[in-house]
């Protein structure tokens, strides 16, 4: 398992990048990255997991993410990512839709386009 530092900026995230090669190479068949640590971040925390995810697919490996924070699902589906990084044991919609309030699921937050 990959685990990501509490701190996952554009500041840091240069540092962080260089070894993941290497981590992901010594994964078995499934890389996780573990965000569970992340509590400050930006952007560039997507830009090191989808590196991750590259790097995992090119091994022929299955790539996923636990202990995904709620901001950063949120901007995951802001760039429109969200789906190239799977929640751990989850579908990509059901770890959507647990982040979602329950009055926006029960209010039809997801109407098809006629109604």
């Amino acid at each position: 398992m990959l685990t990501l530092p509490s701190v996952l900026t554009h500041a840091v995230a240069a540092e962080f990048v260089p070894g993941l090669k290497q981590a992901v190479r010594l994964q078995p068949t499934e890389v996780v990255a573990d965000a569970s640590a992340l509590q400050e971040f930006d952007s560039s925390v997507l830009a090191v997991l989808l590196e991750c995810r590259r790097e995992a697919l090119a091994a022929g490996k299955v790539f996923s993410v636990r202990g995904v924070p709620p901001r950063l699902l949120q901007l995951a589906n802001l760039y429109g990512v969200a789906e190239l990084i799977p929640c751990h044991g989850l579908r990509p919609l059901a770890c959507f839709l647990r982040f979602l309030p329950r009055a926006s699921v029960a209010a039809g937050a997801f109407q098809g386009a006629d109604g």
